[in-house]
């Protein structure tokens, strides 16, 4: 009997260390809590993986994972961040590090000995945390809950980008749409607009009009480049932001986890309405947008 468990000990030892050695996903495992949405957190990897060299992201799985591959002279190095809300406020993040070449060396030093590689492993997923704490201490976000979009007639123009471009096609069109509302005597019926068409969220890219409201007539100007239409009024979820422009879309992200929490269906298609016209600069903690996800609304024949 005792050797029988003695072999059924033996077995479970040696099935644990294959498993550690040779399929754990990762080498060593980081993890912090911050007062954000999974979105922003992958948002925030994306946009700090841009100033990092000999740095790419290779793979994401919805809003919730993504991986970024690092390279350290020899060592390819894939840090996969993952991060799940546990309340209404705070996410959990978990940084799995893996080095692709030394992966096994690794394992049987890292949880031992403070090893060049956890050291590294350490000090990056440190300094990602420092630069994810700095933008959220730019930006504040209030979900106030179910609301409506404005129905309003606008002067608009389509454009296309990636989600980090929003700002600049406003600041690129802002002046212009102005200038020929201004010249052509349009009466202007609130502040701009921006109605987002299709959002990609594994790319990052949308396709979004950029309004802004008028008091329909029958002699607007004809113009190439500017097109009419009515937004209609929607049922939503709403937020207030607070931050630069650039990172409104911070606001869908908690807008979405709000939506899923309330087990309600809504379009990934946001309005936002904006108070303050960035090409003015300023206090960015000054600068306000209603952000808006409407509401899906079921089919007649569902």
């Amino acid at each position: 009997m005792l050797k029988k468990i003695g072999v059924g000990f033996l077995i479970l030892v040696a099935v644990a260390l294959i498993w550690y050695l040779f399929i754990k996903p990762s080498d060593y495992i980081i993890n912090f809590k911050v007062v954000t949405t999974p979105g922003t957190v992958t948002q925030s990897v994306k946009s700090w993986n841009y100033d990092v060299p000999d740095s790419e992201i290779i793979a994401q799985d919805g809003l919730h994972k993504v991986v970024q591959q690092r390279h350290f002279g020899d060592s390819v190095v894939n840090y996969t961040y993952e991060a799940k809300m546990i309340n209404d406020s705070v996410t959990q993040v978990s940084v799995g590090v893996k080095d692709l070449d030394h992966s096994v060396v690794n394992r049987l030093t890292a949880p031992f000995k403070n090893t060049l590689f956890r050291k590294r492993s350490t000090e990056n997923v440190e300094t990602f945390f420092e630069i994810l704490r700095e933008h959220l201490d730019q930006i504040k976000i209030e979900v106030t809950g179910l609301d409506q979009t404005r129905s309003t007639y606008v002067a608009y123009v389509p454009l296309k980008g990636l989600q980090v471009e929003k700002a600049r096609g406003m600041m690129q069109y802002y002046g212009y749409i102005g200038d020929v509302l201004l010249k052509n005597n349009v009466e202007l019926n609130g502040p701009p607009i921006i109605e987002v068409t299709d959002w990609d969220t594994e790319t990052d890219s949308i396709a979004y009009n950029f309004c802004f409201p008028i008091i329909r007539s029958e002699n607007l100007p004809i113009s190439k480049d500017i097109k009419y239409k009515r937004l209609f009024q929607k049922e939503a979820v709403h937020a207030v932001y607070n931050g630069n422009y650039i990172t409104s879309d911070r606001a869908w992200y908690a807008l979405l986890e709000y939506a899923e929490r309330n087990n309600l269906k809504v379009e990934h298609k946001p309005v936002e309405i904006f108070y303050n016209n960035p090409n003015m600069g300023g206090n960015e903690l000054d600068w306000k947008a209603d952000i808006y996800l409407p509401i899906k609304q079921e089919s007649p024949l569902e």
